[in-house]
C-alpha cells in the first residue's frame, strides 16, 4: 500500500531505522531539534561535523539533549561539508543533511568528482508534499539542483522521481510533465520537451510510471479541469509526480504549495551514493525531521 501521509511515512521509517545520519555545520537549533526528535523516534543515530563548543552552547541554550551524538569538531564550513561526504563515501554513516551553510557549498562537496559521492547518475531534488484534503502525497521535481535541464537531464529527474515515489509504495506512479499549455507549441521549448518525455516513455525510455504532457498545472490535478478542456489521459487529475520545466518553476511551485496551499514538505536530493537532505534554513525543526525520515527511508 503506497504512503499518504507524513504520519504513516514517519512509521515506516522507524520500522526499517534507525539509520546513521551526518549533519554538515549543524549551527542553529532547528537542526538539533529535528536530530534530537529523530534520535528519540528511533529513526537515525546522529554525528555532528562542525564547531564542538558552537554546538554544546546552543544545546544547552535551548535544553536540547545532544549526548548520544558524536560530534566532529571542524569550524570550517566547507571543510565540514567535505569531511560529511568523506564519512558517506567509507560507509560510517547512511545519509547527511545540511546544516547552516550554503547549499552550494554543501552539494559541491557532494559532486567532487574524487572525493564526492558520484555513481554516475544525476543529483536532483524531489519534494514530497501532505497537502490537507489530498488523498495522497504529491511529488514536484526539480525545485533545488538543476537549474536549466536539458531533455536528457529531464529523461534523469523522471526517473529518480519515479525512484522516490516507488519507495514510498506507488507503484507505478502517474507524471505530469509540466507546461505552461497542454498544447504542443514548437514556440515554446518546455512543450516540446514534455512530448518527447512522453513519447520516450511509451517507448520504454523511461521505466515504472505512467508519463504525460505537456500538461498545465490544473489539468494535472483537477478531473474537472481536463474534461471541461477535453483532455483525455490517464494522468490528468491523477498526477503523483509533477516535473517542472526548470529549477526557477519548481522552486516557486513548492513554495507555492507551502505558503499558499499550506502544505508540509519533505525534500531529498537522491542520484548520489546516499541521499542528501538539503532542507531551506527558514524551514522548521519538524519539516527537517519529516525529511531525515525520507531519507532514512531512501537509504534502506
Amino acid at each position: 500500500m503506497p504512503i499518504t501521509t507524513f504520519s504513516q511515512l514517519m512509521d515506516e521509517a522507524k520500522r526499517v531505522g534507525p539509520k546513521a545520519v551526518v549533519v554538515a555545520v549543524p549551527h542553529e537549533a532547528e537542526i538539533l531539534l529535528a536530530a534530537q526528535d529523530a534520535e528519540r523516534a528511533g529513526i537515525a543515530t546522529c554525528t555532528l561535523v562542525g564547531d564542538r563548543e558552537l554546538i554544546k552552547n546552543l544545546a544547552a541554550e535551548h535544553e536540547i539533549d545532544i549526548t548520544r551524538m558524536i560530534i566532529i569538531h571542524e569550524p570550517k564550513p566547507k571543510v565540514a561539508a567535505r569531511k560529511v561526504m568523506e564519512l558517506l563515501r567509507m560507509g560510517h554513516a547512511d545519509l547527511a543533511m545540511k546544516g547552516k551553510l550554503e547549499t552550494g557549498d554543501f552539494l559541491r562537496a557532494a559532486l567532487d568528482r574524487e572525493a564526492g559521492l558520484r555513481v554516475g547518475r544525476l543529483f536532483t531534488h524531489v519534494a514530497v508534499f501532505e497537502l490537507p484534503d489530498f488523498d495522497r502525497l504529491l511529488f514536484v521535481t526539480d525545485s533545488g539542483v538543476v537549474v536549466a535541464p536539458t531533455l536528457e537531464q529531464k529523461v534523469e529527474i523522471v526517473q529518480n522521481a519515479i525512484m522516490v515515489a516507488q519507495r514510498l509504495g506507488v507503484e507505478q506512479p502517474k507524471v505530469a510533465i509540466l507546461a505552461a499549455t497542454e498544447m504542443v507549441n514548437p514556440k515554446i521549448p518546455t512543450t516540446m520537451d514534455a512530448a518527447n518525455l512522453a513519447k520516450m516513455a511509451d517507448r520504454g525510455q523511461i521505466q515504472g510510471a505512467i508519463v504525460d504532457g505537456p500538461l498545465a498545472l490544473d489539468i494535472a490535478i483537477s478531473a474537472e479541469s481536463a474534461a471541461v478542456k477535453g483532455i483525455t489521459s490517464p494522468v490528468a487529475g491523477n498526477a503523483d509526480i509533477m516535473v517542472a520545466p526548470d529549477v526557477e518553476a519548481g522552486n516557486m511551485l513548492a513554495k507555492a504549495i507551502t505558503y499558499f496551499a499550506k502544505g508540509k514538505m519533505a525534500g531529498v536530493v537522491v542520484g548520489g551514493k546516499s541521499p542528501l537532505i538539503v532542507a531551506s534554513r527558514s524551514d522548521p525543526h519538524e519539516t527537517k525531521l519529516i525529511s531525515m525520515a525520507l531519507g532514512v527511508l531512501l537509504a534502506s
